[in-house]
């Protein structure tokens, strides 16, 4: 039905007819329990004729420390984004590709690795009624917990069972490499030993690519190197259609987007990753792009356009009609 001004005045007359027709009171008496329990979070869409499924692992608090952000500019921010004094929340996301003759998931999340706001990637799949079996392939953009934490359980096996991983080669080689450990705080030293685990599950059936690679033809490689040295986004091409998975160029899109410059402490190579965050900003307004982020707002789908001298994230609308 096609809403005009004449159906809209012409139903409102209809009901209020209606209405005074009635003699029977009209009280509202039902009840509900609050909810309890966490609703997975799934949400679908096309490209081109591709189906890219954005899955919600859960939540991780970012606070402006993490940011080296002024305090002041933080908070002027966060209520310019309706935050007020709420948690500034980070999701972690995943996604999905139906190419049509394999699935292949992009990140796996983070498992159990960050505590129990997280780790819901599993119900999030079973929800769009996949199970790990049917994986084919594990496409990943680094090797931080958040992103690889998924694809083992708690005694370290194998969560995909069919699934082919695949790795950026500068990632695998810096997660391996003894000195770079050596030389890493005391912090960050488990997230060697977590990227190690969960790549010996896989031994055998891991795949290293490099540079602008191209993985089942729809998909290309994006390198942007700073945040680990092998971080990499891909971008979904299909027809005239296109998006621009990028990883974690942005971790906060309340602090990042006005301020590309300022990264998390965790950037490997800050002034890299602040680089390769503003050329895939700049890359993706200039080309109008639609992009998606690993911590961008779920369904984490939309646009990136110039503002003053930032950048403004604009969410995709829902994709289909109803």
């Amino acid at each position: 039905m096609t809403l005009s001004r004449r159906t809209l005045f012409s139903g409102a007359a209809g009901a209020a007819a209606a209405l005074a027709a009635s003699s029977l009171p009209r009280i509202a008496t039902a009840k509900a329990p609050l909810a309890t329990s966490h609703q997975s979070g799934v949400v679908r869409r096309r490209v081109g004729s591709l189906e890219v499924t954005a899955l919600l692992d859960g939540y991780l608090e970012m606070t402006p420390e993490l940011f080296g952000a002024p305090l002041d500019e933080a908070a002027r921010l966060a209520t310019e984004q309706f935050k007020g004094g709420e948690p500034n929340l980070s999701p972690v996301n995943a996604f999905l590709v139906n190419l049509g003759d394999r699935l292949v998931l992009i990140d796996t999340g983070a498992a159990n690795s960050f505590g129990p706001t997280l780790g819901r990637l599993p119900e999030a799949l079973a929800a769009n009624g996949v199970s790990p079996a049917q994986i084919d392939a594990i496409l990943l953009t680094h090797m931080h917990p958040d992103h690889i934490a998924g694809v083992i359980d708690a005694n370290g096996n194998a969560v995909f069972p069919n699934a082919e991983m695949i790795v950026p080669e500068a990632d695998f080689a810096y997660w391996h490499d003894d000195a770079s450990m050596s030389a890493a705080p005391n912090a960050f030293k488990p997230f060697f030993k977590g990227a190690r685990l969960a790549a010996k599950a896989y031994e055998g059936r891991t795949t290293k690519i490099s540079g602008e690679a191209d993985v089942f033809g729809a998909l290309k490689a994006v390198p942007l190197p700073g945040h680990t040295p092998g971080h990499t986004g891909y971008i979904l091409n299909s027809g005239d259609a296109s998006l621009f998975i990028w990883g974690d160029t942005v971790h906060n899109a309340t602090y990042q987007l006005a301020h590309p410059e300022w990264g998390p402490a965790f950037d490997v190579d800050p002034e890299m990753a602040a680089n390769s965050r503003k050329r895939a900003l700049d890359m993706s307004a200039a080309d109008r792009l639609l992009i998606a982020g690993m911590h961008m707002p779920f369904p984490a789908v939309g646009h990136i356009a110039t503002e003053n001298l930032g950048y403004k994230f604009v969410p995709a609308e829902w994709p289909y009609a109803l």
